[in-house]
């Protein structure tokens, strides 16, 4: 191992991982008086975080496979997440259409026994079995905030006018959008403000027990090795949590993922009254089409298997086939290729247990803590992002003999940077916005607020005219917006700020993409990475 630097720290934790499970356990743990380290190897949410179909939700079709437990905990998760972050999460409705030729998924274990009980339904997934399910996911969790299932026809809602005429009856229901990234990202801002160490661009080469100590080896972005020491290892790297058991820890991996990729397409507009669509495939499977960004819609998602997890995730020609092919079955208008704007795919680490098919893999979570050698260490096999704070949570309650004097929880009532007002405050918000900084319209206001919430107002302090914020990189950006981004969002190149912080590389073309990389670049030296005053 590389010499130990002589001025660092014991830290309490150390964590392996910058998605939204590592970045939620150093919130979590920081919150609680804990001092707390962690690295990422590239940026925040640079993987399996930032490629989820942006949901808070419990997952109506788990019901399908009696994960009763799980969706009724995400149902339960779902309202508080909207409250801690109301600028980044909101309510979205759903439209399920109904018809006759939709068929339900054989391979479920809720078919397999309506196929003995009731064979005359001959594969479809009926229009009362929905409803049934939509009754237990508007009760399993106490739903307060959001509204209930209700019933469409489709031949008088707006709904149904881009949908083929065959779909006269759809159902209603509610659940939540979120920018994934971004929750990532304010979850490691949080982190830092209470004290933790975020190192992005910084890869962990080995980790090694010296009786009570893990002594951490890593490499930054400029290849110098340092040496960290913490009193517990958290493995919280998604898809890459066996490599890290077996690579960096030189051990055997007490439990098994199965890696599932996940692609989405981004269209055009199909629809303008802002609602979504779940929509049901012949083949059971089920897909969402969802208002993304005021010009765009989202489609996805897909399942199939994916190899090893440096193996790069790209959506493959066969998916964008079926993703075509499965929207061009409800919308009158079709899309093709040529209307797709960008495509995104994830690697999500599903914990196996035997599951026969990738659809039917538990989307739960297994955390395993071994101490016998010592200092101990905590794997996260699986999960998903409506959970991750329940997750952190559980994961500092299995260390809390370890650290008897850290506090109580606290993040369930505790918002994120920018989310200190109300669920339905966000067009207050934006008014004002437009009120204390009147050079801005009504839609950057809005972006501003959707993105950094009551931060807006402090990212356009004491600016006058469009002027006061340096040059416009393109879609609004603001050189102070992007200074805010990489001096407290630990943003540090054009893809870190507009992909993950934003989604601006929807309007930016390739010529202004190169400029405000080059402009980042030249910045970079005047700020102290990866410890800046936040």
């Amino acid at each position: 191992m590389a010499d130990q630097d002589n001025n660092s720290d014991i830290f309490d934790l150390f964590v392996i991982g910058g998605g939204v499970n590592g970045c939620g356990i150093a919130r979590d743990a920081s919150g609680r008086g804990l001092s707390v380290a962690l690295a990422e190897m590239g940026d925040l949410a640079s993987a399996t975080s930032a490629a989820s179909t942006k949901l808070f939700h419990g997952g109506l079709r788990y019901l399908e496979f009696f994960e009763i437990g799980l969706v009724r905990k995400a149902l339960v998760e779902r309202e508080v997440l909207l409250e801690m972050m109301p600028h980044i999460a909101r309510p979205q409705r759903f439209i399920l259409p109904l018809s006759r030729d939709m068929r339900f998924d054989l391979a479920t274990p809720a078919s397999k026994i309506l196929g003995v009980v009731m064979p005359w339904l001959k594969g479809r997934r009926p229009g009362w079995m929905i409803r049934l399910g939509l009754f237990f996911y508007d009760h399993l969790g106490g739903r307060k905030l959001l509204p209930g299932t209700s019933s469409l026809n489709l031949r008088d809602d707006p709904a149904g006018r881009v949908l083929q005429d065959k779909f006269l009856r759809a159902y209603e229901y509610s659940d939540c959008v979120v920018d994934d990234a971004r929750l990532v990202v304010l979850n490691a801002r949080d982190a830092a403000m209470r004290g933790a160490r975020i190192m992005v661009g910084t890869k962990v080469v080995r980790a090694e027990r010296k009786g009570d100590l893990w002594y951490i080896e890593t490499r930054d972005a400029a290849g110098a090795l340092t040496v960290h020491r913490a009193r517990v290892l958290i493995n919280g790297t998604g898809p890459w949590v066996e490599e890290v058991i077996e690579a960096r820890l030189n051990a055997t991996s007490p439990e098994q993922i199965r890696l599932v990729r996940g692609s989405h397409i981004i269209v055009p507009k199909l629809f303008d009254h802002g609602r979504a669509y779940y929509l049901q495939g012949t083949d059971g499977r089920l897909v969402f089409a969802i208002p993304y960004h005021e010009d765009f819609t989202l489609i996805g998602t897909t399942e199939v298997s994916h190899g090893p997890p440096d193996t790069p995730a790209r959506i493959s020609e066969d998916e964008i086939d079926y993703l075509l092919d499965f929207v061009a079955g409800y919308f009158k208008t079709p899309i093709c290729r040529d209307d797709i704007v960008r495509t995104f795919s994830g690697i999500r680490p599903l914990f196996d247990e035997g599951a026969g098919s990738a659809t039917s893999a538990t989307r739960d979570y297994k955390l395993v803590l071994e101490d016998a050698g010592g200092a101990p260490v905590l794997h996260v096999f699986g999960g998903k992002i409506t959970t991750y704070r329940v997750l952190a949570e559980t994961v500092i309650g299995k260390l809390a003999d370890f650290f008897p004097d850290m506090g109580k929880d606290w993040t369930a009532s505790a918002c994120l940077p920018g989310g200190d007002f109300p669920v339905d405050g966000v067009a207050t918000l934006e008014a004002d916005l437009c009120v204390e900084f009147p050079f801005i319209d009504a839609r950057q206001a809005r972006r501003l607020v959707r993105a950094y919430g009551t931060d807006a107002a402090r990212i356009l302090d004491g600016a006058e005219e469009p002027a006061d914020l340096g040059r416009d990189f393109g879609g609004g950006l603001s050189e102070r917006e992007v200074l805010w981004m990489m001096q407290h969002e630990f943003a540090r190149t054009a893809e870190d700020a507009l992909w993950r912080r934003s989604k601006l590389s929807l309007r930016l073309n390739a010529k202004e993409v190169q400029v405000l990389g080059e402009w980042m670049g030249a910045q970079t030296e005047n700020l102290n990475f990866p410890n800046r005053i936040l």
